[in-house]
């Protein structure tokens, strides 16, 4: 293919010709490519308290380029779409003013309570044999729940047990739930004027809950000592996406199997929403009519005459 070629082009490319490394020393060298920039910490970041001062040269560089924490490279993960925002604000506002600043009920119990949702990744099981696991749990205190998954034969509760402890670990940490009443602590304190030693109580004064028998929505009671002990409100499966497995039988023949795969989600809540919802049902409980066989109604429709 070297004799389609120009002649100077083809001695040039042939690395057989003894004057092919003169000629390409004295070739004009191509620009030279810039090195890649090395990334470095933002300014604001606690791992830069121990590295050396920089030079002014480098200061003026640092400032040049973009920073990591720069607002308009942060908006494009932030707020990816500003008129969608900017419209839903606007909804809101105009429905605060419509209700004069008046809560609904919704929003006042998503102030007043707690509550998690934690959905599992997706099991290598069914949705017909993660159901009943799903209802078993459905309504229990979440240790209650634990100890159900651990004594159970099906071969995906140990992954539920997991999925639940991670879900009260989660609860606990990102909401705050679960860490009932806070015990007061007793410092040493002296009275300066008077030279009297005594004890100053920090922490929440509240007094230790008494508790009480709660009865669920299927009326089943149970006595509650704190209110802030989570239980499991709600516990349903979603199904997945179809794996690919493959059953070699004999003649070379293989079956295309398609195994499934179910995952389980979570509702996690505090004694405290089921004791509210035990007060709503026995008001409307106590709201109810008496039913009588022949109540009190008024005559209408009336006539004089008989109409056959």
């Amino acid at each position: 293919m070297d004799y389609f070629r120009p002649k100077k082009q083809r001695e040039v490319l042939d690395p057989l010709d003894p004057n092919f490394l003169k000629r390409k020393a004295a070739a004009p060298s191509q620009a030279p490519q810039t090195p890649p920039q090395q990334g470095d910490l933002a300014p604001t970041s606690i791992f830069n308290q121990g590295e050396e001062k920089r030079t002014p040269a480098q200061m003026q560089f640092d400032k040049s380029r973009p920073s990591a924490r720069d607002p308009t490279v942060l908006a494009a993960a932030l707020d990816p779409n500003p008129e969608s925002r900017r419209q839903w604000q606007r909804r809101q506002i105009i429905q605060d003013v419509r209700n004069r600043g008046a809560l609904t009920k919704a929003q006042k119990i998503a102030r007043t309570e707690r509550e998690s949702l934690c959905k599992s990744p997706f099991y290598k099981t069914s949705v017909k044999k993660l159901m009943p696991l799903a209802r078993q749990i459905a309504g229990k205190p979440i240790e209650d729940a634990i100890i159900q998954m651990r004594f159970s034969k099906k071969r995906v509760a140990k992954d539920v047990k997991k999925h639940l402890e991670y879900a009260r670990d989660e609860a606990i940490v990102k909401r705050g739930m679960g860490l009932g009443l806070v015990k007061p602590e007793a410092d040493t304190v002296v009275d300066v004027d008077e030279g009297i030693e005594g004890t100053e109580e920090k922490g929440v004064h509240d007094q230790q809950w008494p508790g009480m028998v709660v009865e669920d929505k299927k009326g089943k009671r149970r006595y509650v000592a704190d209110k802030s002990s989570m239980y499991v409100d709600e516990a349903w499966v979603g199904r997945g996406p179809y794996g690919r497995d493959y059953d070699y039988r004999a003649f070379g023949q293989v079956n295309i199997l398609r195994p499934p795969e179910t995952s389980i989600t979570i509702r996690l809540k505090e004694e405290a929403t089921r004791i509210r919802l035990m007060d709503e049902r026995e008001q409307k409980r106590q709201r109810k009519k008496v039913w009588v066989a022949l109540p009190d109604r008024p005559i209408t429709a009336q006539r004089q005459y008989c109409l056959w």
